[in-house]
């Protein structure tokens, strides 16, 4: 069976990304492993309780098909977590699909894997996001959901759904 890690935050990750993207991982036959940064009970921004299976340090990137990073948040640390750094990196390197909804391409662009690459994300009305993307190279597209070769970005709750279908049909 083809297996997905999906990466959510310990506090704070966004439910329906969540719930969006594993059922469109799972309708395309995935299995689902959660990551978050230790193992043990991950909360939701909106009460869900999810438990991380594995912490990402010992995330091997070589025993999944693909990854994701879910936003919220809770997820706005990651982009400053090196092994969430490192897991980014070493999935574009492997040249496997890698995703990241709502505040979390901003994961991705600290990674260094969005230069030249068409994303999309969540802002925060203020523009923080949408520069932090574009002076790490990224290209805002400013759509519900962006595939740029194995690299899809969804801007939010709303993309959810369809972010989980496009992820998993890479």
């Amino acid at each position: 069976m083809k297996k997905s890690l999906i990466i959510i935050a310990q506090e704070g990750f966004q439910d329906k990304e969540l719930e969006g993207t594993r059922n469109g991982l799972e309708a395309a036959g995935f299995s689902i492993i959660l990551a978050s940064t230790k193992k043990g009970e991950c909360r939701g921004k909106f009460g869900s309780v999810e438990q991380a299976e594995i912490a990402l340090k010992d995330v091997n990137v070589s025993d999944y098909d693909r990854i994701a990073f879910i936003g919220g948040p809770g997820a706005a640390v990651l982009k400053d977590d090196l092994q969430a750094l490192r897991i980014a990196q070493e999935t574009v390197k492997a040249k496997k699909p890698l995703g990241a909804i709502c505040i979390a391409p901003t994961i991705l662009a600290a990674a260094g894997v969005l230069k030249g690459k068409q994303a999309t994300g969540w802002d925060d009305g203020e523009g923080t996001q949408i520069r932090f993307l574009e002076a790490s190279g990224a290209i805002f597209t400013g759509e519900s959901v962006t595939k740029d070769g194995l690299i899809v970005t969804g801007n939010g709750p709303e993309a959810a759904e369809e972010f989980g279908r496009v992820f998993a049909g890479l």
